[in-house]
């Protein structure tokens, strides 16, 4: 299966850089642009499935794909992005000298007090992933989710370890896509075969 893992556009919350984890936060105007280019994307792309997390930004952003391609676009809740617990809603620099140096320097060992541990978000999106390579062994399909969600799945597929994806993975691009090669499940053999690509109509990538 080629997977291409989309974070979705832009939202009230990029510019101040919160974080959003599980809070339902709308798309901005840039953010409902850049679903329209990734939908442009997704016309020529040769998509089988279309699926995406159940918070309002993914929703939003694969909406365009959907009518693009004629696909439905299917909600999955494993999809959600990390719950950041205290920081949902706040700044790295509104969290606290002890809080924010832990937490950059191994996110998996101190994830934010009151949040969801990241191999927890990883087993989850894991198993979603396991269920579309199960479905759709050879098919190309688009998913749509969240910064952090990518960067942990990655991780995972590669066999990288958790905690440094902050380190190995730098924060994605709103409406970028990650494209991994999985053969059967994500235990087996996975290629990244991009990361962070902006959205070009001209780009099978």
């Amino acid at each position: 299966m080629i997977v291409h893992l989309a974070r979705h556009g832009q939202t009230v919350w990029h510019r101040p850089n919160r974080y959003a984890g599980r809070s339902d936060i709308d798309l901005d105007d840039v953010g409902r642009a850049q679903a329209g280019q990734l939908a442009r994307w997704a016309a020529t792309a040769r998509l089988d499935a279309l699926v995406s997390s159940d918070l309002r930004r993914a929703v939003d952003t694969a909406a365009p794909a959907a009518r693009a391609t004629g696909l439905t676009a299917v909600v999955d809740a494993r999809l959600r992005e990390v719950d950041f617990g205290t920081a949902e809603g706040r700044t790295l620099a509104e969290l606290g000298t002890d809080v924010a140096e832990r937490f950059v320097a191994d996110p998996v060992t101190h994830h934010f007090p009151g949040g969801e541990p990241p191999g927890a978000a990883a087993a989850r999106a894991r198993a979603a992933l396991d269920d579309l390579a199960a479905t759709y062994p050879d098919g190309r399909v688009l998913v749509v989710a969240h910064s952090t969600l990518i960067r942990l799945v990655v991780c995972a597929a590669l066999g990288v370890p958790l905690s440094d994806y902050r380190r190995r993975l730098p924060a994605l691009a709103p409406a970028s896509r990650t494209v991994l090669r999985l053969e059967g499940d994500l235990t087996g053999d996975a290629a990244l075969l991009a990361y962070n690509v902006g959205v070009d109509p001209g780009c099978d990538a």
